[in-house]
């Protein structure tokens, strides 16, 4: 309930921030599909903290260990378990937090719902929760390349105020991560680092925006009426941690066309396959990928705990202040890179599976 996500690609997430490690079971991937091990690390020292000077100072080598799903590297069919050690761990930093609810965390929402909440690093409610999903992406990430060539690319738009010029043609991985930031354009990038230092000496945080780019995904995935894929992907992206807004294609900005000039007009092409002039709609149309590239950007709030002293409440509703401690990032986005590619790449692997056993006869 609430920690597993995907109907025939599946994963289920476990472990806290503070407890003994953390990992996922991946259910549903094929057989006979030959995994790269260090593809898989590599998402995961994307994601691990203590990698740059602008994110948390926590040591963890997140060193992934396979359990279960797979012989001389291959997949058996079988569910694959996968589990990371929490190595650094210091519970002692939330003491203070135990005995008073940080604003806009999810220490209160908790305690109201469940009556007890594991207050250590904000428990599952932590980014640490996410090391499954990237873990899980990567085996997705495989799968979607093995089978179309599909590509998952994901960068830091949006820093604060500061907006970077992107051409999503030309993203590559090697520019995304070029810079510590994972902005491809450099000089918004230096300026983009500058600003989360400045901001975190304040004891401070900033948000912004993460883009998203889909390169030769599947044609036909998505399920009318309740599953259209950007339904799925939204949610999957919103399901992250401190994420706060999504939009496809032309997202908002469409709002201010005339159809006449959103509308994506089909250009001629082979039988079966679908081509558009432009590419408002983001790949999706009708709820079902057309093939084109899908684009998408995720909005990622301030992250919530921070040095400053705030107003706040305990457990029994008494105000008091709070000046967090602990180890946390001033702007969560670097780190957050790897985390929307795993997400979008688990929602097109669980699709194409659905859209296989769907349409396989014909």
């Amino acid at each position: 309930m609430g920690s597993s996500f995907g109907q025939l690609f599946r994963i289920s997430t476990f472990g806290e921030s503070h407890g003994g490690g953390v990992g996922v079971i991946v259910e549903g991937c094929p057989p006979r599909l030959a995994l790269d091990l260090n593809a898989i690390q590599a998402e995961l020292n994307r994601r691990k903290p203590g990698q740059s000077r602008i994110t948390t100072p926590r040591k963890e080598d997140d060193q992934v260990e396979v359990l279960s799903g797979l012989l001389d590297g291959m997949t058996l069919g079988t569910p694959i378990a996968m589990l990371v050690r929490n190595r650094d761990q210091r519970p002692g930093d939330y003491k203070e937090m135990a005995a008073a609810f940080r604003p806009s965390h999810a220490d209160a929402t908790y305690q109201a719902k469940y009556g007890i909440q594991a207050r250590s690093g904000g428990g599952r409610a932590s980014a640490r929760e996410t090391i499954g999903r990237v873990a899980a992406g990567a085996i997705a990430k495989q799968l979607l390349t093995r089978t179309h060539g599909t590509e998952v690319l994901a960068w830091v738009r949006r820093i604060h105020t500061i907006e970077a010029a992107v051409d999503p043609a030309a993203v590559t991985p090697e520019t995304i991560e070029s810079t510590i930031v994972r902005c491809p354009d450099a000089d918004a990038a230096q300026r983009m680092i500058e600003r989360i230092e400045a901001i975190g000496r304040e004891g401070d945080s900033c948000g912004g925006v993460i883009e998203c780019l889909v390169r030769q995904p599947p044609v036909g995935l998505g399920m009318p009426v309740f599953d259209k894929l950007e339904a799925d992907l939204a949610k999957a992206v919103m399901s992250l941690p401190a994420t706060k807004g999504f939009e496809i294609g032309s997202g908002f900005g469409g709002t201010l066309l005339r159809g006449s000039e959103h509308n994506d007009a089909f250009l001629p092409s082979e039988a079966g396959r679908l081509r558009t002039a432009t590419n408002n709609s983001g790949g999706i149309q009708g709820g079902i990928s057309n093939g084109e590239q899908i684009l998408m950007r995720v909005a990622f709030k301030p992250t919530a705990t921070i040095r400053k002293e705030q107003q706040t409440i305990d457990a029994e509703g008494r105000p008091t202040t709070l000046a967090a401690k602990g180890r946390h990032d001033p702007c969560v986005l670097p780190r957050a890179v790897p985390m929307v590619e795993a997400m979008v790449a688990l929602v097109l692997a669980d699709h194409l599976l659905r859209q296989q056993g769907q349409c396989s006869l014909w």
